[in-house]
């Protein structure tokens, strides 16, 4: 499982008033991929996290559409887009803004960095020093930036995508957990299998160009009126005491499992029942089931956990220890 199962087909269930809001995320899907060829799961997690208010972290190589699928997501939900390139000299205030002094007024005034958008990609964020990194903390726990002591609030929605490579680690400076743990998801971004790099191929043969998305003929199916009227339906899906147990004893037993220097948290355990959530109210259920918490562990969980060095060396994956778990707790009848 790559990053998580594309909403199954033919499956909802009439539920409400909320099928408009519903049929127009779901139509995301379809739009996207006049752009990205494949890659379905990580943009139904996109779209949970854009449910939960929540911020994502894509994992993949170079050259697999990361930044394309950013883009066209912001092109189909009509959302403002802005993209930073991660680098060792970039500063906390290239991605905040700064007070800049105005001659004709002899004041300071406020100009806007790229954070101030509705989905920011932080492209290769692992590039930049911890220093910059956590001038994003408070965006993405407050939703606001404090600049000279003044704090600014930043539009609504706001997603921080952020972006880094698996494989390259020379230059590279490892992502705290403390900012681990504020990303909803982690999602890996895996290569195409061979029939969709035939697609990808063929797309560009016939002269498509990803840097202009409005000649692949991608357009708006869905605005920010669409994704609150869905966000309000999914604060309404009915969630069981069960329900409750089931996501607090797995993250519990992360945190007892010999192979982890350190379990999901809290935070960790209210993350996995509010994408458990989303994806419920996605499937078409106005309530959550075991499976929707399996569903969403894997993203949810597998960046929040630690592994042992010994465990590691082992060959033994956040994904394995995820999966054991589930396997092991009870499952809620």
């Amino acid at each position: 499982m790559s990053a998580l199962p594309p909403v199954p087909a033919g499956t909802t269930e009439t539920v409400g008033n909320d099928d408009t809001a519903r049929a127009s995320l779901e139509a995301l899907r379809s739009e996207i991929a006049k752009a990205v060829v494949g890659q379905d799961p990580a943009v139904t997690g996109l779209v949970v996290a854009l449910l939960c208010r929540g911020h994502v972290l894509l994992e993949g190589v170079p050259g697999v559409a990361k930044t394309l699928l950013v883009r066209a997501l912001a092109a189909s939900l009509e959302l403002d887009t802005k993209r930073v390139q991660f680098t060792p000299d970039l500063m906390p205030s290239d991605v905040t803004g700064s007070l800049v002094y105005d001659a004709r007024t002899a004041e300071f005034s406020f100009q806007p960095g790229p954070v101030f958008t509705n989905l920011l990609l932080a492209d290769e964020i692992n590039r930049t020093p911890p220093k910059t990194q956590s001038s994003l903390l408070e965006a993405m726990e407050e939703r606001q930036v404090t600049v000279d002591g003044t704090p600014r609030p930043l539009p609504d929605p706001f997603l921080v995508a952020a972006t880094q490579n698996p494989v390259e680690y020379e230059g590279t400076y490892p992502l705290p957990e403390a900012q681990l743990d504020r990303f909803l998801l982690k999602l890996t971004v895996p290569l195409p299998s061979r029939d969709e790099e035939i697609n990808v191929l063929t797309r560009h043969a016939d002269g498509f160009n990803p840097r202009d998305l409005t000649s692949a003929g991608v357009r708006p199916v869905a605005g920010p009126a669409d994704l609150e009227a869905a966000r309000t339906a999914v604060a309404k899906t009915t969630v069981s005491p069960e329900i409750v147990g089931y996501v607090v004893d797995i993250c519990r037993a992360t945190r007892e499992s010999p192979s982890l220097s350190l379990g999901a948290s809290p935070r960790g355990a209210t993350a996995l029942l509010a994408t458990a959530r989303a994806w419920a109210w996605l499937t078409g259920r106005d309530y959550v089931i075991p499976d929707d918490v399996k569903a969403l562990a894997l993203p949810t969980l597998r960046h929040r956990i630690q592994l042992r060095p010994e465990a590691e060396m082992e060959g033994v994956t956040p994904d394995s220890v995820i999966t054991a778990v589930l396997a092991h707790v009870p499952v809620p009848r």
